[in-house]
């Protein structure tokens, strides 16, 4: 930070690092000369201060947790075009912005073939959420089996288990799309049981609910899991018409 020469500029600026207070290091000659012009008092120059340090640690944070969640690629709410695919209500979408719903524990399910905008929403749903203070983490039902698989290969099942459990809300993508064979489906049953009514878990799939016992195989496990992921949950339909194959034919074809 470019310093005028006063002695007591660089002795601010050097407590302000040692006590991680960055935005006050970054923003006081800023403040302090606006604070100057407009003769504010010392008490309200305080606040102003500390009120951007909230700030730049509040933005910090969800930078963090947006970073923790590994979402695939950047998508938020606002740019999903309802129009595009009605079958979508805004309002119900708009309520599962506030992490009411994550605090208590409550699935989340959608339903719709490709193109129809699942992912959109479970990533821009997940970003709300990240963005309200709690921990999201995003990944594919493939790539969570192959993880637990590991781990159980390498007697780590226990602790990922247990990572996951924490996480205040898991989005799993592409549920369905590929069939899992026992070992796989029963670890995968031990995640939905770790975070049943306690953690909510989001779940993306093109299979509607009648057709996933060909994705795990066994009719009993198979219950078990949609009994969990169902209860007070949030189902949206998302449809069967591809609005991105919509959009490709408009691009392809203007005005038809």
């Amino acid at each position: 930070m470019s310093l005028p020469g006063d002695p007591e500029d660089m002795l601010i600026d050097e407590a302000c690092w040692e006590l991680r207070l960055l935005a006050f290091r970054d923003r006081f000659i800023d403040l302090a000369t606006s604070a100057r012009r407009e003769q504010a008092t010392y008490k309200q120059f305080r606040l102003d201060m500390l009120q951007a340090e909230l700030a730049d640690r509040d933005l910090r944070r969800q930078q963090r947790l947006l970073r923790l969640a590994r979402f695939p690629r950047p998508k938020r709410l606002e740019g999903f075009d309802f129009e595009k695919n009605p079958n979508v209500t805004p309002e119900v979408v708009a309520d599962l912005k506030a992490p009411t719903w994550v605090r208590e524990g409550r699935p989340l399910v959608l339903i719709g073939d490709s193109g129809t905008g699942k992912s959109h929403l479970l990533i821009g749903i997940g970003t709300a959420i990240a963005e309200t203070g709690l921990s999201v983490r995003y990944t594919t039902t493939s790539a969570l089996v192959n993880e637990l698989a590991e781990a159980d290969a390498n007697r780590r099942l226990p602790s990922v288990i247990a990572r996951y459990s924490k996480i205040d809300l898991l989005c799993l993508d592409k549920f369905g799309y590929l069939n899992l064979d026992r070992k796989g489906a029963k670890l995968l049953f031990q995640i939905f049981t770790e975070r049943e009514e306690r953690k909510a878990i989001a779940v993306a799939t093109n299979s509607p609910f009648t057709e996933w016992d060909k994705t795990f195989g066994d009719a009993r496990l198979c219950a078990a899991i949609a009994d969990r992921i169902t209860f007070r949950c949030t189902l949206i339909q998302t449809g069967t018409e591809s609005y991105r194959f919509q959009a490709t034919q408009e691009s392809l074809f203007p005005g038809q």
